[in-house]
């Protein structure tokens, strides 16, 4: 771990912004959901929500250029369990949908606890999820085709979250709750040793200020006495 990797890690958990997400609700091109995950992580938002018609989801590396191991994936099993989730948490659903109550994006104040609710590329934003949402937004189009892409429209959405935030000030001090700081921190610098102690079901050990293990023969020990009693 170098001192610019480190500091690298610790400057993006810093300006990570909790109340901010993204839902998608069957969009079904991996490609499309890579490069979802991709702007989630450019634009600071640290967990994707998805309603996923197949057994994973799955984010293809050159689409995402690695976002996936920046980004936390929750799945859920139906998008009215999703919406309803969110909401419980505090989050506005935002429909990016076309509706008689639907309003220009800019006008929307992204200050506020927000999940960007993005629909399936053939059909949009189910009518189950519309009528759960709080909000429709419409980027407005002066061409001959009626939306972007799914993908697209994410980047688009979220870029304007990112303005509307970084001239309220909420990038000048870090938002993310500690302990999520120190477990992603730990995913972030020790990958390795994260993927064990969840195959493990061991806690997660501290980390010295440079970025490693604080105990190394500790945490090695404790894995060995791990693995002896599940052999």
């Amino acid at each position: 771990m170098t001192p610019q990797r480190l500091e690298r890690i610790e400057h993006t958990l810093s300006l990570r912004q909790p109340d901010l997400t993204v839902l998608t609700d069957e969009v079904h091109k991996d490609r499309n959901l890579s490069a979802i995950v991709r702007s989630c992580d450019a634009f600071a938002v640290p967990v994707a929500h998805c309603v996923w018609l197949g057994e994973q989801y799955r984010v293809r590396r050159n689409h995402s250029a690695g976002s996936g191991n920046w980004v936390d994936i929750h799945t859920h099993p139906d998008i009215g369990t999703a919406i309803q989730t969110l909401q419980q948490q505090g989050f506005r659903v935002c429909a990016a949908h076309f509706s008689e109550r639907a309003r220009d994006y800019r006008d929307y104040d992204f200050t506020q606890p927000t999940a960007l609710l993005l629909g399936s590329e053939k059909t949009g934003v189910s009518a189950q999820a519309a009528a759960l949402a709080d909000e429709h937004l419409v980027i407005p189009m002066h061409g001959m085709v009626q939306s972007f892409n799914v993908s697209v429209a994410a980047a688009l959405l979220l870029s304007e979250a990112q303005r509307q935030r970084q001239q309220a000030g909420m990038f000048n001090q870090r938002r993310i709750a500690d302990d999520d700081y120190q477990r992603l921190k730990l995913e972030w610098c020790q990958p390795q040793v994260a993927r064990i102690c969840q195959r493990l079901q061991l806690p997660y050990p501290p980390l010295r200020d440079d970025g490693e293990l604080a105990d190394p023969q500790g945490f090695s020990a404790l894995v060995n006495q791990r693995d002896a009693e599940t052999v």
